[in-house]
């Protein structure tokens, strides 16, 4: 198996700028490997902005970080987004489920990293914790 694709949601991006978070560690560990080449992490721009609101500092922090590539919020996501948001989903989570559903560039999608993947439920993407 070859490197993986993980996105970080607004939980997980916000566990790694806290180093007093309990899932800091877990989260941190994604990071190495993906510093090693095992592995690319993205964060959506959207689910940071979102994230920012609560914790100040958040999405310069993560744009920051070398190995971590921020997934733009262009017309795509945004027509998706909508359909979310109609169907009920948070602001925080719209372009999170957009970037980890299949697409050209990965057609079985991508991982989505969470602390609350119960927040993806019904949406059809493989939401993980990462302690398990």
């Amino acid at each position: 198996m070859g490197p993986i694709a993980v996105l970080l949601d607004h939980t997980t991006a916000t566990a790694l700028h806290d180093p007093k978070d309990p899932y800091n560690e877990a989260v941190a560990a994604f990071y190495v490997q993906a510093s090693g080449g095992l592995g690319t992490l993205y964060a959506p721009v959207l689910s940071l902005t979102a994230g920012d609101t609560g914790r100040p500092g958040l999405l310069a922090y993560i744009n920051g970080l070398r190995f971590i590539e921020i997934e733009p919020f262009d017309t795509a996501a945004a027509l998706s987004a909508t359909e979310f948001l109609r169907a009920g989903h948070p602001w925080a989570t719209v372009h999170a489920i957009h970037a980890a559903r299949p697409s050209a560039d990965f057609p079985a999608g991508r991982y989505l990293l969470t602390l609350e993947p119960e927040l993806y439920d019904g949406t059809g993407v493989q939401a993980v914790h990462p302690d398990h």
